[in-house]
């Protein structure tokens, strides 16, 4: 968290805090220079949220992606890549057609291949280079990998555990924990519950976890950590994190507060809101009145965007005493420097 704050750009009615992508960018290529892949992967992902044009940060991602053996993640950046025409565009081709052959889509690798050679377009330095990859295509077309290869990869590509405390970043959890959302979770149960009740993990992932957890109807008791403080809670029965009943005073609290006389202002404000929320979920934070977090989010957003207001001023606007806005404020700061330790 900045000390003194900056004034902020605004991006698509998204705070945007100065130098912040540069930042993401320069430490997530960093990274991925050093072998960091999943690191690399979470903080270029939140750059791409500010800048989803970059070329750097997208071709970052497949590179990290792709060293992750993310290669379906690595295959759906490259094809944006070469939507959007970033970067060289045959060196993009090439890269995408290394992350095919992993996935072992050949048709696609093929189809790919001779369009471009239709087009004519292919630099004489390419042309032998992508038809060895057209031949080489076609062959293994004919020939496919034995069934028991097949099988061996799909077990590697969807493993038994979960591992959550052995991985090294956020985006490797998230992958793995993806796959279950079409899964049966209960051979999982385990597993989840320990990394809920750690002192360490993610938030994020907790809350995703939750949710998981939630949407298949769990009934056993879970113990969540988080912000140091313990709960005990059934999923089945805790509110849907985008209709935490505090949350949505708060929300409507800044709507009768903001919504017509500033709706730039207010739609930033709901962001910050909603991140906030999901993040601490399912804790009940202090201060319990929720009009001192709506006065808290007022004043930080107005602060972020260079305006110098009152704490007493917003306070008095939505009637609560100053000492609880700043406890919310002091709150919303504590998460957003847990979000974002290492900037």
């Amino acid at each position: 968290m900045m000390k003194k704050r900056e004034t902020l750009k605004r991006k698509d009615n998204v705070i945007f805090f100065p130098g912040f992508e540069k930042r993401l960018i320069s430490k997530g290529i960093e990274n991925l220079h050093n072998k960091k892949f999943s690191d690399a992967i979470d903080l270029l992902e939140l750059a791409r949220e500010y800048d989803p044009d970059n070329d750097e940060i997208l071709i970052g991602l497949v590179m990290a992606y792709f060293e992750a053996s993310a290669f379906e993640k690595a295959r759906e950046i490259a094809k944006e890549i070469l939507r959007k025409g970033v970067g060289d565009y045959f060196q993009m081709v090439d890269l995408y057609l290394t992350v095919l052959i992993q996935l072992h889509e050949y048709e696609e690798i093929i189809t790919t291949i001779e369009l471009l050679l239709d087009e004519k377009e292919v630099p004489p330095d390419k042309f032998d280079h992508f038809l060895t990859i057209l031949q080489f295509s076609k062959k293994m077309l004919q020939n496919p990998a034995p069934a028991v290869e097949r099988k061996q990869q799909k077990e590697e590509n969807n493993p038994q555990k979960l591992n959550l405390f052995s991985l090294n970043g956020v985006n490797e959890q998230m992958l793995l924990v993806s796959n279950l959302a079409e899964k049966n979770i209960r051979p999982y149960f385990q597993e989840i519950a320990e990394y809920l009740r750690a002192e360490t993990g993610n938030f994020f992932l907790k809350t995703i976890l939750l949710t998981l957890l939630k949407e298949q109807e769990i009934d056993s008791p879970v113990t969540v950590n988080k912000f140091e403080v313990r709960k005990n809670v059934i999923p089945v029965k805790l509110p849907e994190v985008r209709q935490q009943p505090k949350m949505l005073e708060v929300k409507a609290a800044l709507e009768n507060h903001l919504e017509s006389r500033n709706p730039v202002l207010y739609q930033n404000i709901i962001t910050l809101v909603e991140r906030i929320f999901f993040i601490s979920y399912p804790m009940e934070l202090e201060p319990a009145n929720a009009f001192a977090w709506a006065a808290a989010f007022h004043f930080l957003a107005e602060e972020y965007h260079g305006f110098q207001s009152k704490k007493t001023e917003v306070a008095k606007e939505y009637d609560v005493k100053p000492e609880e806005m700043e406890q919310a404020i002091r709150q919303v700061e504590r998460i957003e420097e847990i979000s974002y330790p290492n900037l």
